[in-house]
């Protein structure tokens, strides 16, 4: 068994042992000394460079789901931060965006001049077809002029990533491992990566580690005459 299993089923026992005592039929839990199995840390999947670009080169894609995209990838965050998104979050001149994530915490994150380009094209289309695009206006709009639900921006984002023909299983929180796997490769501090993703704790971050080791592991394998 994996130590996910063992993890499982050890804490089904604690809960069983719990609930004796609880109706008196026993006094003492034979677990109560244990610990359970610590859970392996899956590696996060993630998108190569090469990847990414296949999803940026697709002709037909719209300027709102381009904006997503980019948004996504170049700044990490979560669906559901990007779909709290209003227009005045975002800085254009600053090149930041301030992000409400997890326990109503807010963060500043480094936006590129490409991601923030596109968001403004999008911007732009918006205020040529009527749309809401007033500072207070969402990021980003549904059908009828309404704030795009998360739920229809993961279906919409999930037929781009079929369209590009990604041959790993891609979701929007994909391209946020992506964006942390990217950075550190190319020499990003760990603290910082914490910051930019609004862990609470630096181990949450350390994942990330393994992931850009094994993309060495593998050069090094490549490159060297004597790796096997």
């Amino acid at each position: 068994m994996n130590k996910s299993t063992l993890a499982r089923k050890f804490a089904a026992l604690r809960a069983f042992y719990r609930f004796l005592i609880i109706n008196n039929i026993i006094e003492r839990s034979p677990l109560e000394n244990m610990s359970g199995p610590k859970k392996e840390k899956k590696i996060p999947e993630f998108l190569t460079e090469d990847e990414m670009q296949s999803l940026f080169d697709l002709p037909e894609i719209k300027l709102r789901d381009r904006a997503m995209i980019e948004i996504l990838y170049s700044c990490g965050l979560r669906i559901e931060e990007l779909m709290s998104l209003n227009i005045n979050n975002i800085d254009f001149f600053g090149n930041t965006i301030k992000v409400r994530g997890k326990g109503d915490k807010e963060r500043i994150v480094p936006a590129g001049d490409k991601c923030l380009s596109v968001m403004m094209e999008y911007v732009n289309e918006r205020r040529a077809q009527g749309l809401p695009c007033d500072i207070h206006s969402p990021a980003f709009l549904g059908r009828r002029g309404k704030r795009l639900e998360q739920r229809t921006a993961r279906r919409v984002l999930h037929k781009w990533f079929v369209i590009a023909e990604l041959k790993k299983k891609v979701s929007p929180h994909t391209l946020r491992h992506t964006f942390a796997t990217h950075i550190l490769d190319r020499g990003c501090d760990l603290r910082s990566v914490q910051e930019m993703l609004g862990h609470k704790n630096l181990s949450t971050t350390q994942i990330y580690t393994h992931v850009t080791i094994e993309s060495l592991k593998k050069v090094y394998e490549k490159a060297h005459p004597r790796a096997k």
